[in-house]
C-alpha cells in the first residue's frame, strides 16, 4: 500500500489536474463473444450500462475497453479488463496508476454467488471471498482496502458444477431482475462518485438495494 500513497498522495506540481476528483469503475469479467450475458461478467454487465447511461463509448485500450465520461464535476474512468478475470489486478493497478487515480477512488463490480440473484452489498473494504478476480486485485494492489460492489448470482448448482454454472447465461426468469439491478447499480456508482462510499452506503441501505 505504500507505494500507491506515494504515488497519489502527491501530484505533480507543474500539473494542474485534481486527482481526487478522478474515479475508476471497474467491472470485472471475461472478454469474449462466449462469455456475453453470463453471470460471470455480471461487473462488465453493470460498466456496459453506466457507460451508455454517461453516453460515452468503449474503446479498445491498453489492458481493457475503456470509456471516459465527466459527471457532476468528476471524471469517471470505466474499464472493462481485457485480461481475462483471473487476472483482473493487471487491468486495476494500471489504470490506477496511468490515471494517477486515488485508491480510495476505486469502484469494483463483480459478481458474487454467496449473495441471491439480483442483490446487491456496497463495501468499502473486505477479503475476496474467493472470489479469483479479487483475489488478484488485492494480490496486485497490496491491499483490501477498496470498495466493490457485488452482484448476487445466486448459488443454485450442483456439487462441482460451480463453474459451469458462473459460466453460464441468466434464465429469463432472472434477466428482468438483474436488468432492475443494473440500473440501480449504475446510481450507486455515480453516488459513490460524487457523495463517497459512506454516505451512499447509508444512502442506498436505507433504500433497501438487496431484493
Amino acid at each position: 500500500m505504500n507505494w500507491l500513497k506515494r504515488l497519489f498522495c502527491k501530484n505533480n506540481p507543474a500539473d494542474n489536474t485534481d486527482y481526487s476528483m478522478k474515479y475508476l469503475i471497474v467491472g470485472l469479467g471475461n472478454i469474449g463473444s462466449e462469455y456475453e450475458g453470463t453471470r460471470h461478467n455480471a461487473g462488465f454487465m453493470v460498466a456496459d450500462r453506466l457507460a451508455k447511461t454517461l453516453e460515452c463509448k468503449f474503446e479498445l485500450s491498453r489492458h481493457a475497453y475503456l470509456a471516459e465520461a465527466k459527471y457532476k464535476g468528476r471524471t469517471l474512468v470505466i474499464i472493462k479488463p481485457t485480461t481475462y478475470m483471473n487476472l483482473s489486478g493487471k487491468a486495476v493497478k494500471y489504470w490506477l496508476t496511468t490515471g494517477k487515480i486515488p485508491i480510495e477512488n476505486l469502484l469494483v463490480v463483480v459478481d458474487d454467488i454467496a449473495l441471491p440473484v439480483g442483490t446487491l452489498r456496497l463495501k468499502a473494504k473486505g477479503s475476496a471471498g474467493g472470489h479469483n478476480g479479487l483475489i488478484d486485485i488485492e494480490q496486485c494492489l497490496g491491499t483490501q482496502d477498496y470498495a466493490r460492489l457485488r452482484v448476487g448470482i445466486g448459488d443454485n448448482f450442483s456439487k462441482g458444477r460451480q463453474i459451469d454454472y458462473v459460466l453460464g447465461q441468466f434464465p429469463p426468469d432472472d434477466i428482468a431482475t438483474i436488468e432492475q439491478k443494473t440500473d440501480t447499480a449504475c446510481e450507486i456508482a455515480k453516488s459513490f462518485a460524487t457523495i463517497g462510499i459512506e454516505r451512499t452506503m447509508n444512502f442506498f441501505n436505507k433504500k433497501k438495494i438487496t431484493r
